[in-house]
């Protein structure tokens, strides 16, 4: 295009010119391209569209200007060279009708095969009885609609809950027969003459109804991932629906507002076998939705220690079949609440799921809250800045914090003081199910091994916490910490070749809040019993701690830092030096083209990256005095120039979708928080994973008409 560009302009002497010269040292004026040429124009710039070509040049005024005797000499075209050009342009204004045709063309045959168009009715007609029995499955489709948006069950009362003899419907039952009170003509005609007690639409139909309803709601967001074309897979901790484990996925892409969302897809069933959980995860996201594993760059599962090495197994046999799914950490889990669950050692379990418990039980009772508070105030009165700093902690999701474990060590002994007044008072203040819960997490408290573990987790997991924290930041403090990770692990085996001496401070300062609390430092369980036993310990509790907890849980650690931040991953969390910030705060000497060689296959035009990034760097580095540099992935990919970049959005949109990366905008990110709010608002037994994606995309647009099509083509017999 460039050359065609100085042939036109008729300048010999800029022909051995490169591109880069020419777009560094030549301009072109606005008039000399068409306006189909110009995608917008304003007084102080004019935008070309990416294939125009300037064609309007007179060549003749300078022969009766005397005022351009000075001016460098138009070459004379010949009558040739005349009636080529006049082709040129007569065949390009043929060619952009030619697709304004077919694009109209195509539009309408879309509108034709959608078969709501009135053509396509007047092929098909459809009889009297099949439009009656459409319409009759949409108002069913539209009932299963509103129980899964209002996450109203499909059954009602049990046979338990009512007398003998007695009958009710369920509710789906119950709202056809409101919706025909309520004066549906069509559903009335269809059950005017059935017996009262007798079911409308039958249990199996519901299920299939329902299915076919969750399919084509979730069949929605599949397709919008498939048009972003690039993906990444999440799963959440394993769940218990209708008394049968499932692991809830959501996925993360850039929908074509560039904008970065996580959407809940549905739920799969747990299978306890790794290498089985792996074949089924793989035929179900390939076979059932239909995505393309060749597109998917990331994937990250969240798990207790119970299922994090199944999840392993699942993510290392996806790598081997698609390197660039980069296996990594989640946004929406801090790193060290992500490495302590992951940990293989019971004690930390018992730990996590400890704090969960106490931290659930206050939050439960604003009363019981309000009691923390008062014995923190109590505690910590010499120094009211830290018991406010803490009791502020108390209402929040503190479990969830980088530095959860120093904060339930600063809180131990106001929670046991607290949980010890509760468990203790005679004024009968707190009802029985609120003691008996206060006096199981006491005795677990003031348990030496729960303290022991909290300190060591504490002690390891503070070099991790700085690390941490940036990988949640803003976009050049995820840069940072990529460079940083070497250090953070230099550091972690650095503990480890000094073990006894770390362990030996970490046991002390666990022993002095034991004493603090009146805990007996001892052994747990049986080995408390058997201490003299231990000979390979040495018969002490700091060797057995040393040996069972401190050295397995550094040796996790540093493991998992090294498993989740691979190479590969490492090289792209490197190209966030594309973000124009991280690009300022470099002194733009940067060197993306070297990373971004892993996605080269992923580009639309890989040959001209290397010029593409000289431009994208020289756009920032020489920009005006009042523009701000973008400093996100999301501000970035929603500049009005982007898409004369094309290489670099692709690179921002492959990195946007990296678990890792968090949703900029939270109205995009909210698939998760619903996902946690539909299991924290519904009962075990009636949870449905069909009505559960309903509920949780309620927002995604449906086609009632594709619902009846589908499921007639599938239960032909039903019509």
């Amino acid at each position: 295009r460039c050359q065609r560009w100085v042939e036109n302009c008729r300048r010999a002497d800029l022909e051995d010119k490169t591109p880069d010269q020419l777009n560094k040292h030549y301009r072109l004026c606005a008039k000399h391209f068409e306006t189909s040429m110009i995608c917008r124009s304003s007084s102080y710039r004019t935008v070309l569209r990416d294939n125009a070509v300037p064609t309007i040049f007179d060549l003749t005024s300078h022969l009766n200007n005397p005022h351009s005797r000075h001016r460098k000499r138009i070459k004379e075209l010949s009558e040739e060279e005349i009636r080529t050009l006049k082709q040129q342009r007569i065949d390009e204004a043929f060619e952009r009708q030619r697709a304004i045709e077919e694009l109209t063309k195509s539009n309408e045959q879309t509108v034709l095969e959608g078969g709501r168009g009135g053509q396509g009715e007047e092929t098909n007609p459809l009889t009297a009885e099949e439009r009656e029995n459409k319409d009759y499955l949409k108002s069913l489709f539209e009932i299963l609609i509103l129980m899964g948006k209002q996450n109203i069950p499909l059954d009602g009362h049990s046979g338990a809950e009512l007398p003998e003899g007695a009958f009710a419907s369920d509710n789906f039952q119950a709202l056809l027969e409101y919706r025909i009170n309520s004066g549906d003509e069509v559903l009335r005609k269809r059950f005017e003459m059935t017996a009262v007690n007798l079911e409308y639409c039958s249990k199996t139909q519901q299920k299939q109804m329902l299915e076919v309803c969750a399919n084509c709601v979730r069949e929605e967001t599949l397709r919008e991932v498939r048009d972003s074309r690039f993906f990444s897979l999440v799963t959440d901790e394993v769940v218990d629906v209708a008394g049968e484990e499932h692991l809830p996925v959501l996925v993360r892409f850039v929908d074509d507002s560039h904008n970065l969302r996580e959407e809940f897809i549905g739920f799969l069933p747990y299978e306890a076998d790794p290498e089985t959980l792996a074949v089924k995860f793989h035929a179900a996201v390939t076979e059932k939705w239909g995505l393309n594993m060749e597109h998917c760059r990331g994937q990250a599962y969240v798990a207790s220690s119970g299922f994090d090495s199944k999840m392993k197994v699942v993510a290392t046999r996806l790598l081997e079949k698609y390197p660039q799914a980069v296996y990594t950490l989640c946004s929406s889990c801090a790193l060290n609440v992500w490495l302590a669950k992951s940990v293989p050692v019971v004690s930390v379990s018992v730990a996590l799921g400890t704090m969960e418990e106490v931290c659930g039980l206050f939050h439960q009772s604003p009363q019981l809250l309000a009691k923390l508070g008062d014995t923190i105030s109590v505690l910590f009165q010499n120094d009211e800045e830290k018991g406010n700093e803490l009791k502020e902690l108390c209402r929040s999701q503190w479990t969830g914090r980088h530095d959860s474990f120093e904060v339930l060590v600063d809180l131990l002994q106001a929670l046991v003081l607290c949980l010890d007044a509760v468990s203790s008072d005679s004024a009968v203040r707190w009802n029985k199910l609120t003691v008996s819960r206060t006096l199981v997490l006491l005795s677990t408290l003031m348990d030496f091994d729960f303290i022991v573990t909290v300190v060591v987790l504490k002690s390891i997991l503070s070099f991790t916490r700085a690390f941490g924290k940036n990988l949640q930041g803003q976009t050049s403090d995820v840069f940072i910490a990529a460079g940083s990770l070497t250090a953070v692990l230099h550091s972690l085996n650095e503990v480890m070749e000094n073990i006894d001496l770390y362990h030996e401070f970490w046991f002390e300062e666990a022993m002095n809040l034991a004493s603090k609390l009146d805990v007996e430092v001892k052994l747990p369980g049986k080995m408390g019993r058997g201490q003299r036993g231990i000979s390979e310990l040495e018969g002490t509790s700091e060797n057995y701690y040393k040996e069972m907890l401190s050295i397995p849980t550094l040796e996790h650690v540093i493991q998992e830092l090294k498993d989740i931040f691979s190479e590969h991953h490492l090289k792209a969390l490197k190209c966030l030096s594309l973000v124009p910030s991280v690009m300022g705060q470099l002194k733009f000497n940067t060197a993306e083209e070297h990373h971004a060689n892993m996605f080269k296959n992923d580009l639309p035009n890989p040959d001209t990256l290397s010029a593409e990034l000289h431009c994208w760097r020289i756009k920032w580095k020489h920009r005006g005095k009042d523009i701000e540099l973008p400093a996100t992935l999301y501000e970035a990919l929603h500049l009005p120039d982007i898409k004369y970049f094309p290489n670099v959005y692709t690179l921002l949109k492959v990195l946007c979708v990296l678990p890792l990366m968090k949703v900029e905008n939270e109205k995009h990110g909210i698939g998760r928080k619903r996902l946690k709010a539909y299991l924290r608002n519904t009962l075990t037994q009636q949870r449905s994973s069909h009505l559960a994606l309903l509920n949780i995309n309620f927002d995604t647009k449906h086609d009632l008409d594709l619902m009846v099509d589908t499921y007639v083509k599938l239960y032909p017999e039903k019509e």
